[in-house]
């Protein structure tokens, strides 16, 4: 059956079609949304462990994902995206599993301490499996042509999923404590697994794979512009609150809600532009935005301000991601788009990973809205570094054209 078939007649079904596939995107950043808001405190509280410890054993999730992308997306591409996307959703399920096994060791604080890291393994793991399977499932099923479209809707399905998950985790420990929290993440991780088995698989491309050093040589340039826009990111979701604190005002929560619905915002509203007008200059597009957000933020002298640049900020971002890796997966044989995919996102992986420790070292000798202007020197950089590639790009295709015309004189 074609991509063509499964997609659907109409634009509502391939749209769909979509949305089935990246409910699982949906579903493991809701986990990761309510265990970032529960875990941290009651391991501190009850379980008493210090602030080293609940980083550490926090982390484990996101360094797992990191080194979980190469083996996954080169799993994806050999047994297809939908075996790859429910072993995750097994994960998923399993990592609540562990936490509730967690919570009823309470009394035992050090088997409760090894039930957590082994769930952050597993959700980190899960979550490299989803990610990269779910972007590449749903392009296998409607097409390489709505790839932009694919990229943009599993985002906002991530982002929300984070919104929602962090107060519904908090509310369920509150009132029913953290055995239900793990209780809920089984429940949803099994039902989200169901749903899954059930969907159409997408079709293995048949072919030569290409090595996954050889893919990661190829997606360098363009994750290294995605890992400097995304800095800006990381800085606000991060440091926002505390740099509000710093000067003094109130409703440090607005500035984060603000780059969340800026950034939604834009992935509705303007996802059809990248096929339009081009993931190159739709990015260069979105590097001016986000560097004038993050200047405003770093001179801002009015909560008013600093609002408007978390809005600006959370429109430039939103769009780098799928209108670069538009063009970077294109450079793969569509035999390892999978690892293409998975390639390219490491360099997000790392970005935020990494964001932190480095702008926390500046805010602690120059002061928070100094991370911003920090953030801002990076966007910039961004910038001149997808200019760059632009150009080649279009001298590249400006001797392609004239090759042509020579061979056919």
């Amino acid at each position: 059956m074609s991509s063509d078939q499964l997609a659907g007649a109409t634009p509502a079904g391939t749209n769909l079609r979509i949305i089935a596939i990246v409910s699982s995107t949906f579903v493991s950043m809701l986990c990761i949304g309510m265990t970032l808001t529960v875990l941290p405190p009651w391991m501190h509280g009850p379980l008493g462990f210090d602030a080293v410890t609940v980083g550490a054993v926090i982390s484990l999730q996101f360094v797992a994902t990191l080194l979980s992308r190469p083996f996954s997306s080169q799993m994806a591409d050999r047994l297809g995206a939908k075996r790859v996307v429910l072993l995750g959703m097994t994960g998923c399920a399993l990592n609540g599993a562990l936490i509730l096994l967690a919570a009823l060791s309470v009394q035992w604080p050090l088997a409760s301490l090894v039930f957590l890291i082994l769930s952050r393994l597993m959700l980190g793991i899960s979550q490299g499996m989803i990610g990269t399977g779910s972007l590449s499932w749903g392009i296998g099923l409607v097409g390489p042509a709505l790839m932009s479209k694919v990229i943009s809707w599993n985002g906002i399905a991530g982002f929300g999923a984070l919104a929602i998950g962090a107060p519904l985790g908090a509310v369920l420990a509150q009132g029913f404590g953290v055995i239900s929290v793990g209780i809920f993440i089984t429940v949803i991780g099994a039902l989200a697994l169901a749903l899954a088995w059930r969907r159409p698989a997408s079709p293995i491309v048949s072919g030569k794979r290409v090595p996954f050093a050889r893919v990661f040589r190829v997606m360098a340039p363009y994750g290294g512009a995605l890992a400097l826009s995304s800095v800006g990111y990381g800085v606000i979701a991060t440091f926002i609150t505390l740099y509000y604190a710093e000067q003094h005002w109130e409703h440090a929560a607005w500035g984060l809600s603000a780059f969340g619905m800026a950034f939604i915002t834009a992935r509705v509203l303007f996802a059809g532009t990248i096929s339009r007008f081009g993931g190159y200059r739709v990015t260069l597009v979105c590097f001016t935005v986000e560097l004038a957000g993050l200047l405003a933020l770093w001179q801002a002298s009015h909560p008013g301000v600093a609002l408007l640049g978390a809005v600006l900020a959370g429109l430039g971002v939103s769009l780098i991601y799928p209108a670069l890796g538009v063009v970077a997966v294109t450079k793969i044989a569509a035999t390892s788009r999978s690892a293409a995919l998975g390639a390219y996102s490491v360099f997000l992986d790392a970005a935020v990973g990494l964001t932190g420790p480095l702008a926390g070292f500046i805010a602690n000798r120059a002061g928070y809205s100094a991370i911003f202007l920090a953030a801002a020197l990076c966007s910039l950089a961004g910038f001149a570094l997808c200019a760059v590639l632009y150009t080649i790009s279009i001298k590249r295709r400006a001797r392609a054209e004239l090759l042509s015309r020579k061979a056919s004189q």
